[in-house]
């Protein structure tokens, strides 16, 4: 075994349980404080430059303080990104269950049939706007269209599937009473 293996292993043997409460206190999570101990070792011993220095001779309480100082860097660090998360994830994630396709089914088929309703030029204009996520501008030069034009061909597009889609959902509601 070299001199840094040897090292390694009397760190964790000395200090692992430690800095593992340590973590452990710190996310309430027995999985969770063992990845940020093996996350620590891994950052702090996986460069050359400190494994040569723990290999040199550190003192070994040292050692245990910079361990405990990345664990505790590391567990604010995935706090913020978590948090940072709960803020934005409604933009890009999905719900984690959905009750019942049913609903969604006749929603797509309600848009399918409103859409057809549409003038080409209007029906165009609506899905590259909504569907697409393009601007105004882009819609523009993709149909080679004033933008004027494109907003007045979204804002009938919008009059026209408000009323379908209204129509829709109180003939639907209508039919099931």
């Amino acid at each position: 075994m070299s001199t840094w293996e040897e090292t390694l292993a009397a760190l964790v043997r000395e200090h692992g349980q430690r800095l593992h409460r340590t973590a452990y206190l710190l996310c309430g999570d027995r999985h969770g404080a063992e990845d940020l101990v093996q996350e620590a070792f891994v950052r702090a011993l996986g460069r050359r430059r400190s494994a040569a220095q723990v290999a040199r001779g550190v003192e070994t309480h040292e050692a245990e303080a910079y361990l405990r100082r990345t664990i505790l860097n590391l567990y604010l660090d995935s706090y913020r990104r978590r948090r940072r998360w709960v803020g934005i994830r409604h933009l890009v994630a999905r719900p984690d269950r959905v009750d019942s396709t049913a609903g969604s089914v006749e929603q797509r088929l309600d848009a399918t049939h409103a859409l057809a309703q549409l003038p080409p030029q209007v029906r165009a204009c609506v899905v590259l706007h909504y569907y697409g996520d393009l601007s105004v501008a882009q819609v523009a030069a993709e149909l080679g269209l004033a933008d004027g034009s494109v907003k007045r061909y979204l804002s009938d597009g919008r009059a026209i599937l408000a009323v379908s889609l209204s129509d829709d959902a109180d003939s639907s509601a209508g039919g099931k009473s």
